[in-house]
């Protein structure tokens, strides 16, 4: 039986990953940008990502929070920045370089996020993402996210972003 492109692929390339360290800042401030600049669907305001810099990303270190970085062939191919908010673990930045994309390591950042949540005891994760980005919705909710809120960007009448969040704990299903 032929395998499939997209198989082969996986199977060649073995993702490693690891904590996000002050070091792996310009190349994730870099990968995000692009990752956020390549999204399905031009998003209204434009994504504040597309303004982070390494500076951005030690600072969020500095300030005490965490995140991940995968590896695929020896390079960043995606990364997570997270943080304790409002008595969870909130995921921010999630970004897979476009070249990337549809291996595993949204769900694979996601897990460890869950990880980081479990080690400090934290009840749930929760993240944001822009209402036109069906295909973010579509893969939160895979992932065992439930939306639990929708709000809109200062200056805009009507909703722009969904409030995702998933159970964690001991107790999460």
């Amino acid at each position: 039986m032929a395998s499939s492109g997209g198989y082969r692929a996986r199977m060649e390339h073995a993702v490693s990953l690891r904590s996000l360290q002050e070091d792996d800042a310009e190349a994730v401030a870099a990968l995000v940008r692009r990752a956020f600049a390549a999204q399905s669907v031009a998003t209204d305001p434009p994504a504040s990502a597309l303004r982070l810099t390494a500076a951005d990303v030690r600072a969020h270190l500095a300030a005490g929070g965490g995140g991940s970085v995968a590896f695929m062939a020896g390079s960043v191919a995606a990364s997570a920045m997270w943080s304790e908010q409002q008595g969870g673990l909130y995921v921010a930045r999630l970004a897979v370089d476009p070249a990337w994309r549809r291996h595993g390591l949204a769900r694979a950042l996601l897990r460890a996020a869950e990880a980081a949540a479990r080690s400090r005891l934290l009840p749930r994760l929760h993240l944001g993402t822009r209402l036109v980005l069906a295909d973010n919705r579509a893969l939160f909710e895979s992932c065992g996210f439930v939306e639990i809120a929708r709000h809109a960007h200062p200056g805009y009448a009507e909703p722009t972003w969904a409030e995702f969040e998933k159970p964690v704990g001991p107790d999460a299903s």
